[in-house]
């Protein structure tokens, strides 16, 4: 089975790599915030749309006696922005059509996601990559890169700059795993409820540091724009969001791998989180947690090591159906962590009642998709998004059993 992997190291750049690194990020930017522009006038004065071929074209022409500057830099970088800008603009459209909000293209601001992308001649030296009109850059750890590689991204993250390669890897097709089949239910208090009852704990890394967090904004809202003490408190919180998002896609990675590893088949429930961020109270707890991240993980991972992933119906009302008699509650609010079925007068928990009967859907047993009126395609539907994230090991989950 032939994949696309992604393997993200750190880069030891020295002084010089770090000027052309800048200059290549600013190049990117340009090119994309360019096109973007152009694609508005044209629009606006002629009602036609172009593509990055043409504008790639049109850039060239204009570098010479405009644009010299650029001659600095590899012409990938802003080739790949330009590619980029007309997979926006592709996606936009497609939301269009299937009435899903993907957003307008929007200009980039400097300083903001600073990255560009490579193709070409790259090689892996030693303890290096050599990259084109850069050279050879030093890596923090020795890579262990396999299959072909496509291109690398190279990305900025507060003061610390990462490459990330794209390959084209053949791996051997994975026997289906033995294990049983799980029902996994995602919450706040509990980040994942698991069918055999046992609750996985979030580590909740902004929650952690929100108060450390709020005081570091505060100090940064202070400085005077444009003097270093500004610059240096943008550094200090640049490395605080760095660390919480490294703990939360840490766990998220060991959690996922965990149960792609050990269950046969893996039954999700399809949440609509950007209507649930429309909670004011929950909004950042759900943001926290990483739920969609979690879905993506287990998309790619389950298709590596043998296992299946069901997404239930959006609308099945798991926690709301008795996992024993089948019977449901009308109303059961969100602050009610156990109840009492009034047919057979079991005591479920919430979460764990919840997960039961997503486990169900795995065999097609469970009676709540007509029950709670959904009219979807029912629990056969797996997930078909495919991402490419660095494979983590597994190791220190807390989890704990009821």
């Amino acid at each position: 089975m032939i994949v696309n992997k992604a393997y993200k190291y750190e880069l030891d750049p020295n002084n010089t790599q770090r000027i052309l690194f800048a200059k290549h990020t600013g190049v990117a930017r340009f090119a994309y915030n360019w096109g973007l522009e152009k694609r508005k006038i044209l629009y606006q004065d002629e009602k036609k749309s172009t593509n990055a071929i043409e504008q790639h074209r049109l850039l060239n022409s204009l570098k010479l006696s405009e644009f010299p500057w650029m001659y600095e830099v590899s012409k990938c970088a802003p080739q790949e922005a330009l590619r980029d800008l007309d997979r926006a603009f592709r996606n936009f459209f497609r939301g269009i059509k299937e009435g899903k909000d993907f957003g307008f293209p929007s200009f980039k601001k400097k300083g903001v996601k600073e990255s560009f992308r490579l193709t070409g001649t790259i090689k892996i030296e030693g303890d290096g990559v050599q990259l084109p009109r850069i050279g050879i850059v030093k890596l923090k750890e020795s890579p262990a890169v396999k299959g072909k590689i496509l291109s690398v991204t190279i990305k900025k993250e507060a003061d610390r700059w990462y490459v990330s390669f794209t390959v084209k890897e053949e791996i051997p097709d994975s026997n289906p795993v033995e294990g049983d089949p799980i029902g996994v239910d995602v919450g706040i208090q509990s980040f994942a409820t698991f069918s055999d009852g046992t609750k996985v704990l979030s580590p909740k890394p902004l929650e952690k540091n929100l108060k450390r967090l709020r005081r570091a904004s505060r100090q940064h809202s202070r400085k005077v724009k444009g003097s270093k003490n500004r610059k240096k408190s943008a550094l200090k919180l640049s490395r605080s969001h760095r660390k919480i998002r490294n703990i939360r896609k840490d766990f998220l990675h060991k959690v996922s791998t965990r149960l792609a590893k050990t269950k046969s088949v893996i039954v999700l429930e399809d949440l609509s989180i950007k209507e649930m961020l429309g909670n004011n109270r929950l909004s950042r707890k759900i943001s926290d947690a990483g739920w969609s991240e979690f879905r993506s993980m287990l998309a790619y991972k389950t298709k590596w090591y043998g296992s299946q992933l069901v997404i239930a119906p959006r609308y099945f009302a798991s926690s709301k159906i008795c996992s024993v008699c089948d019977s449901r509650v009308q109303e059961l609010p969100l602050h009610i962590r156990q109840w009492e079925c009034s047919c057979c007068k079991a005591t479920n928990d919430r979460d764990v009642n919840a997960a039961k009967n997503l486990l169900k859907l795995s065999t097609g047993s469970s009676p709540g998709i007509n029950a709670c009126g959904d009219t979807s395609t029912g629990a056969g539907q797996k997930s078909a998004r495919h991402v490419s994230l660095k494979q983590e090991v597994m190791s220190g989950i807390f989890v704990h059993k009821l």
